[in-house]
């Protein structure tokens, strides 16, 4: 047993890092979720670390649970996003003491995982879409795409008119009928709505359709699903255990999708992993920027039984992660990313990156 001594953290306000220190003088590096990291940070320091310091550092998955039944009063997002900045940190600083990758600890073994390219955005035009995602095709080897139909939860709007009856036939032309072709309406409809698009989805063999109804509404989702041949995903949202129970027991999505950051780091996440095994669902977590959250996803797919046969990878630019790393995780062969070797997560991030974020510590 190694107890906790100090948790610092480097936060931007898009994104925070964890590193956690231990008696025996070893450190690991994680991080809390993207978007108002730095308010994360504030969480983290307040509301988490007086449960972690001192500490097991290698009892990760209970410090999880303790943190969030100790904040009930407190559900939801940000205690969770917070969660996940230690939980990830630990299992880093677990890696590094056993001299293994995290992929390993959880029983996988660091190989080539398949991805397929993420679109973020709504703005652009079909048949400009259609001609980055050939590209992409052309140079890169992706042999699967995902692309945002509708607009924002639950109002039954495209961001422009005729947009998705215009987008999901100009992309399937543009990358072929070899080429696998999601989509992402990110909550953007009402049942009748969404199960009127699936179908026309369906004519375009879309291989799922992600988030169709807004998220909080399982029984608007199950009747999606339930209408529809095509798999119906979601998840990415919810941090809540007892939601993702419901959303399995009740059938409402047939691929299961978690965010890493989102639900408080690997141990809540392998939680949700087994739950969809257990109930014969893929498990295919959401990965949309390159921070952190997508090397964590790599390693977590990497030993999984039921993860689904491509990963998310965003294809679009982050400026805000300029800097950040010394080595790049994220090279896509052949359609491919290869899940570091080395001990913990495999990555530096750099120190002049971290010299230049807002710091904090909390400390025995």
């Amino acid at each position: 047993m190694a107890k906790i001594t100090s948790i610092e953290t480097f936060a931007t306000p898009s994104v925070g890092i964890v590193r956690v220190r231990t008696e025996d003088g070893l450190e690991g590096y994680g991080q809390v979720a993207s978007y108002h990291s730095d308010l994360s940070a504030q969480v983290l320091h307040r509301q988490i670390a007086p449960y972690a310091l001192g500490a097991d550092s290698d009892d990760i998955a209970g410090l999880a649970e303790r943190i969030v039944t100790g904040e009930h009063k407190f559900p939801g997002s940000y205690i969770c996003r917070a969660v996940g900045g230690i939980d990830t940190a630990l299992w880093d600083l677990r890696g590094k003491r056993e001299g293994k990758s995290v992929c390993e600890l959880l029983g996988g073994k660091p190989r080539k995982l398949a991805v397929y390219g993420s679109s973020m955005s709504r703005n652009i035009k079909p048949e400009e879409e259609g001609e980055r995602l050939k590209r992409l095709q052309d140079t890169q080897g992706f042999g699967a795409f995902k692309i945002r139909i509708a607009d924002n939860f639950g109002n039954d709007v495209d961001r422009w008119p005729g947009r998705t009856e215009a987008i999901v036939p100009a992309v399937r032309r543009a990358i072929g009928d070899d080429a696998v072709l999601l989509v992402d309406a990110n909550s953007g409809y009402t049942p009748k709505r969404a199960i009127e698009v699936g179908r026309m989805l369906e004519q375009y063999h879309v291989g799922h359709f992600e988030e169709p109804c807004p998220y909080p509404e399982l029984e608007w989702t199950a009747e999606v699903a339930a209408a529809l041949t095509m798999p119906v995903s979601g998840g990415e949202q919810d941090c809540d255990l007892a939601q993702f129970r419901r959303m399995i027991r009740m059938q409402a999505v047939d691929i299961v999708q978690p965010d890493i950051c989102y639900i408080g780091g690997i141990s809540r996440a392998l939680a949700v992993a087994k739950m969809a095994e257990e109930a014969g669902l893929p498990c295919t977590p959401h990965a949309a920027n390159h921070s952190l959250v997508t090397l964590f996803t790599m390693h977590l797919l990497g030993a999984i039984p039921n993860g689904g046969p491509f990963m998310e990878y965003s294809i679009e630019e982050t400026k805000w992660l300029d800097g950040l790393y010394m080595n790049n995780p994220f090279q896509v062969t052949d359609g491919h990313v290869t899940i570091p070797e080395e001990p913990g997560w495999g990555v530096t991030i750099r120190p002049e990156w971290l010299e230049k974020a807002e710091y904090r510590i909390s400390s025995l």
